[in-house]
C-alpha cells in the first residue's frame, strides 16, 4: 500500500460566474520513502492538491489516504512546510522547535533532547538559541524544516520552500535537505516552480496540467542518490531536465476551467 493516495481527488471552488474546477480527478501514489516532486504550470493546481493531503482543504470528491487512512484534517503525522518560515520571531531556534511537542504534551526533558537531536540534523547547533531575526533565510528555512521534524512525521508535504532564496542559498538548502532525508528517507512531496529543482531532489517528478489540475506524466529520475553538484551539470540530468522542461511548458491547451 503506497504511503500516500490520491483517488480521484477533486476540488471546485465557487466564483462568483459558478464554480471553478481546481482539481480534475487526481489519481497519484507516493511510496513509501519516496521523494517526490510536483511542478507545472501556474494555476495547475499544486498547492490546492498539497493542503489537501495536509488535512488543511477538503477535497470536492475523491480522496487522500495516508497509510490506508483517509485525511480529514491536519495531523502531527503529516509535516508541512511553506515558504514562509511562520517562525515565532520571539523565541529562539529551540524552543520554536520544541513548540509542537510541548503543544502534544511531551515533558520537557524529552522535547528538549528531540529538538537537540532535529537542530543537530539541520546543522543549527550552534544557533540553537538565537532569535530568528538574526538567522539567514535558509537558516529560518532549516529551522522550520527542524520543528516539522521534532513532532517525527511520516511524511513531509513541503510547498515550495525555497522559493523566496536567493539561488545560491537555495542550491545549498536542496543539497542539505536531500542529505537529512537520505539519513531517514521519509517520504516527502515538494511543490516546486523550478525545474532544476524539481529533477535534483526526486526520485520522480509529478507534471501537472492546468485549467482544471491534473496529472499530465509522470517522469522517473534514474540519477544515484547522493546528488551532487557534478551531477547537474552531467548530460544525464540535462536529458531529464529538459523532458521535464518540455512537459511543463508544451502541453496542449487547457482544458476549460468553469463548471457550473
Amino acid at each position: 500500500m503506497p504511503t500516500i493516495n490520491f483517488h480521484d481527488v477533486t476540488k471546485d471552488f465557487a466564483v462568483k460566474d459558478g464554480g471553478f474546477l481546481a482539481l480534475d480527478h487526481v489519481g497519484l501514489d507516493i511510496e513509501d520513502g519516496e521523494f517526490v516532486t510536483v511542478v507545472g504550470p501556474s494555476g495547475c493546481g499544486k498547492s490546492t492538491l498539497m493542503n489537501i493531503a495536509a488535512g488543511l482543504l477538503d477535497a470536492t470528491g475523491g480522496e487522500v489516504l495516508v497509510d490506508g487512512v483517509p485525511v480529514s484534517g491536519p495531523s502531527p503525522e503529516r509535516g508541512v512546510i511553506f515558504q514562509q518560515y511562520a517562525l515565532f520571531p520571539w523565541m529562539t531556534v529551540a524552543a520554536n522547535v520544541e513548540y509542537g511537542l510541548k503543544v502534544a504534551g511531551v515533558k520537557k526533558e524529552e522535547r528538549r533532547r528531540r529538538a537537540r537531536e532535529v537542530i543537530e540534523l539541520v546543522g543549527l547547533t550552534d544557533f540553537a538559541d538565537s532569535l530568528p531575526k538574526t538567522l539567514s533565510g535558509g537558516m529560518k528555512q532549516r529551522c522550520a524544516i527542524a520543528r516539522a521534524y521534532a513532532v517525527d512525521p511520516k511524511v513531509l508535504l513541503m510547498d515550495e520552500p525555497f522559493g523566496a532564496l536567493d539561488s545560491l542559498t537555495r542550491v545549498r538548502m536542496q543539497e542539505s535537505l536531500l542529505d537529512t532525508w537520505g539519513r531517514d528517507r521519509r517520504t516527502v512531496m515538494f511543490i516546486t516552480h523550478d525545474v532544476d529543482e524539481a529533477v535534483f531532489l526526486a526520485n520522480r517528478v509529478v507534471v501537472m496540467a492546468a485549467r482544471p489540475g491534473r496529472i499530465h506524466t509522470v517522469i522517473p529520475v534514474t540519477l544515484p542518490y547522493p546528488r551532487t553538484e557534478e551531477m547537474r551539470l552531467s548530460p544525464e540530468f540535462a536529458a531529464l531536465r529538459a523532458q521535464v522542461w518540455h512537459a511543463v511548458h508544451h502541453q496542449p491547451a487547457p482544458l476549460e476551467g468553469i463548471a457550473s
